[in-house]
């Protein structure tokens, strides 16, 4: 898995594993720092933690760590003001970041529809053909448009109603039958 050898490889601690590493969250985070960098590199580090919304002690760590790694060098661009230059290994990394950021974000995606499709392969064996979506977020729309390409009413809530409810709970996607259908029916 690319994803996690690269992250392995600049963050060990963020691993668990060969193949467990840091969240699409945490990774894109990581990519906009270097982006930002890459932008601008006269940036300081209280201008890049305003602009990414995390805490200057989170830039400084991340930085020094790009230093030690090779992927940033620091100029000082004047007496008090330094600069900060991505290398040529640095762009590379951001590279490979994008491709196992994208690799990483299909695999959630595939992974959602196929537990939705799962899903609605049990409803449609039951007869239920209305459902709701209670979460909301990137999962909850590919949910939505599963359930819409398998022609199944999507219902705002299921109040009184014979619909089966997709429950998101982070990752997780549960399934909720109506009171009176079970799965053994």
């Amino acid at each position: 898995m690319m994803f996690a050898s690269t992250l392995m490889m600049v963050y060990p601690e963020l691993c668990n594993s060969s193949t467990t590493c840091m969240s699409n969250a945490r990774l894109s985070a990581f990519l906009n720092l270097l982006e930002e960098i890459e932008r601008d590199p006269d940036l300081n580090q209280v201008d890049l933690a305003t602009k990414l919304g995390v805490a200057v002690g989170t830039v400084n760590w991340h930085i020094k760590r790009l230093i030690a790694k090779g992927y940033v060098k620091v100029k000082r661009a004047e007496r008090k003001k330094l600069r900060y230059i991505i290398t040529p290994e640095g762009i590379a990394l951001r590279a490979r970041l994008t491709v196992a950021y994208i690799e990483n974000s299909m695999a959630l995606y595939r992974r959602v529809r196929d537990q939705s499709r799962q899903a609605l392969n049990q409803l449609q064996q039951l007869g239920i053909r209305r459902v709701a979506i209670d979460g909301d977020g990137d999962i909850a729309d590919v949910c939505r448009l599963t359930c819409i390409e398998g022609g199944f009413e999507v219902l705002e809530s299921c109040a009184d109603e014979r619909c089966a409810v997709l429950e998101i709970r982070g990752k997780d996607l549960n399934l909720r039958l109506p009171a009176e259908v079970s799965l053994e029916a």
